[in-house]
């Protein structure tokens, strides 16, 4: 149980990697498809903040992507090497995906989004946009997302016990 807790801290300290490269460094408006819709229309293409931000972006985000899966091979081989049974398995899986999440709803989705500011200091042009204030603006996402992690933990718990 230790370890899956800090598997699921690493998975959330990469999440939290992969946010910041995007939001600071890579700044593509593209990567804001799931903010609130008044963000995304007043937010504009940015410059690089200094020569090669865009590069280190990208880099630290394709580092947090392949970290991410990391956390859930290391996981997966831990388990392999512990004769974890398939619900063994599947509870290691959707604890790590259900903490990420209720850390994604709370600290992203809450904090930062509605009360941090951190997305109007790399976008000051998104001040006083009215989705900084409506929390639960992407509940049907979130929602499809907690149903449909179950199933995704009972796949992966089935591919380990392949091995």
């Amino acid at each position: 149980m230790v370890l899956t807790i800090i598997l699921s801290l690493i998975f959330i300290a990469f999440i939290m990697l992969m946010l910041w490269s995007g939001v600071a460094l890579v700044q593509n408006k593209k990567f804001f498809t799931s903010a609130p819709k008044d963000i995304q229309e007043v937010i504009q293409e940015k410059p690089e903040r200094f020569k090669g931000a865009h590069l280190l972006g990208y880099t630290l985000a394709l580092i947090s992507v392949l970290c991410i899966v990391g956390a859930f091979v290391f996981g997966a081989v831990d388990g392999i090497k512990n004769g974890f049974t398939f619900w063994q398995f599947f509870a290691r899986f959707l604890i790590m995906l259900y903490l990420y999440k209720a850390f994604d709803m709370i600290f992203i989705d809450w904090y930062l989004l509605t009360k941090s500011h951190f997305f109007q200091h790399y976008y000051p042009e998104t001040e006083g946009c009215k989705g900084f204030h409506s929390y639960g603006f992407n509940r049907k996402s979130q929602i499809a997302k907690i149903i449909i992690f179950p199933f995704v933990a009972l796949a992966a718990a089935g591919i380990c016990m392949l091995f």
